[in-house]
């Protein structure tokens, strides 16, 4: 990424020989908001898996497949190693590793913790890794404006997710659970970094993420098969899965990278809180699940920094 004020400052030039785009929402923040649409649903696809399915390995399954996909169908993608130098080959390979790592990481955290802490503490604390690692690579500097909206943003995801237990009997958290739920944030906030950096010295958008994911889809392959694929057998399993691969890795970064030319990556996070929004609304209306007060006026809170976040900044306070 270029080195300067960003949103965390204005809007990111476009990749080199890439078209002039409009800045603002529907430059580089619809794109992103309707990954984190697809990314909701995959709580509510995982729980159709057969049961005995293990968490990690349904996450990693839709990886595999997603990211093998994605990297056979964008273009450039199998040229673009060669057309990286030395130090961006390197940030290919730690990228790839940051994309394994996010599966690995999050679902034995929601196995521990449960669904709800393991949401709000990745969720939330990814945008937060973001800023602070662009702040300390000198690739922007956090505004007012993303400050006040991302805090918004994560207290509104805190509410929403963590209602049912604020209103309920206190549990102990399991302290492991909650360091592989950070480490999931970090895992995400680091190759979102890495995607957009690449982004923006003039590489496409479909052949970066497409050897992200794609690297990762064969690192995480080794999980799948040690953790038993015979739930992939069946035709639910098999329905999950695709449905995973298809929707929430290949489509959804597919347009979360469209989105990174556009957005800087400690934004993207920052709009991706949209997720949890989307999970509570499906477990309401598809699987049943009751809201408490708190956790309505959480989405609110939440809905109201993510349209912060989203709209352009006027053009007589950008530089």
């Amino acid at each position: 990424m270029p080195n300067r004020t960003s949103q965390l400052s204005p809007a990111r030039p476009a990749a080199a020989g890439s078209r002039p785009s409009r800045a603002g929402l529907l430059g580089g923040s619809a794109p992103i908001l309707t990954s984190a649409v697809l990314w909701g649903t995959t709580g509510t696809a995982g729980s159709l898996a057969p049961a005995g399915a293990p968490a990690a390995a349904i996450g990693c399954a839709g990886l595999a497949l997603g990211g093998i996909l994605l990297f056979l169908t964008s273009r450039g993608a199998r040229s673009l190693p060669a057309r990286c130098t030395g130090r961006e080959r390197w940030l290919l390979v730690l990228g790839a590793l940051a994309v394994a790592g996010y599966p690995v990481t999050f679902y034995p955290a929601v196995a521990r913790t449960g669904v709800a802490v393991a949401t709000v503490i990745a969720l939330g604390s990814a945008p937060v890794f973001a800023g602070l690692l662009s702040w300390l690579c000198g690739q922007a500097r956090p505004t007012a404006r993303w400050t006040t909206a991302t805090a918004a943003a994560v207290l509104g995801c805190t509410l929403l997710v963590l209602g049912p237990e604020l209103t309920g009997q206190a549990t102990p958290t399991d302290l492991t659970g909650v360091v592989l739920a950070v480490c999931g944030g970090l895992s995400y906030a680091v190759h979102a970094l890495i995607g957009g950096r690449l982004i923006t010295h003039g590489h496409p958008s479909g052949a970066v993420m497409g050897v992200l994911f794609g690297a990762a889809g064969l690192l995480v392959l080794p999980l799948v098969l040690l953790a038993g694929p015979h739930w992939l057998a069946t035709a639910r399993g098999a329905a999950v899965a695709v449905y995973l691969a298809l929707f929430t890795v290949c489509l959804a970064y597919r347009l979360f990278g469209h989105g990174l030319r556009r957005t800087p990556a400690s934004l993207a996070t920052s709009l991706t809180l949209a997720e949890p929004a989307v999970a509570a609304v499906l477990g309401v209306t598809v699987l049943g699940e009751r809201l408490p007060a708190a956790s309505w006026t959480g989405l609110a809170v939440l809905a109201l920094g993510l349209v912060l976040l989203a709209l352009p900044r006027s053009r007589s306070r950008q530089r």
